[in-house]
């Protein structure tokens, strides 16, 4: 399984944006997808998460009400639509797939089995 984030960027506080995660392979839906982030000097943090059905999405409190996790089974593809940006959202973004069934949690980015290259989000004040 193959993950590559795109869509970051530089935004002004209060902006949005979207990023995209494309997957390879045809087990797409044998995976929840997350997105976790990583800023200079922190520890990585996941920030969503969304079932193989998409019915059920998790969030971190740093992003509940402003970001949403949505994923398209046709297409591979899960998005997160990051709206209400802070600078503190300021971080390299990446998407990753768990292929265990667990809770609706967003859990930690060392219980995902396959981490994608990141695509780097920058916020200005």
């Amino acid at each position: 399984v193959q993950l590559q984030a795109s869509g970051g960027g530089l935004v002004q506080a209060g902006g949005s944006l979207r990023l995209s995660c494309a997957i390879s392979g045809r087990t797409f839906m044998s995976y929840a997808m997350g997105w976790f982030r990583q800023a200079p000097g922190k520890e990585r943090e996941v920030v969503a998460r969304i079932d193989r059905s998409g019915g059920r999405t998790a969030y971190a409190d740093s992003v509940k009400g402003r970001f949403t996790i949505s994923r398209d089974n046709t297409k591979n593809m899960v998005i997160l639509q990051m709206n209400s940006l802070k600078p503190e959202d300021t971080a390299v973004y990446h998407c990753a797939a768990d292929s265990v069934i667990r809770g609706n949690h967003v859990y930690s980015v060392e219980q995902y089995d396959y981490l994608g290259q990141g695509t780097q989000v920058t916020v200005s004040s």
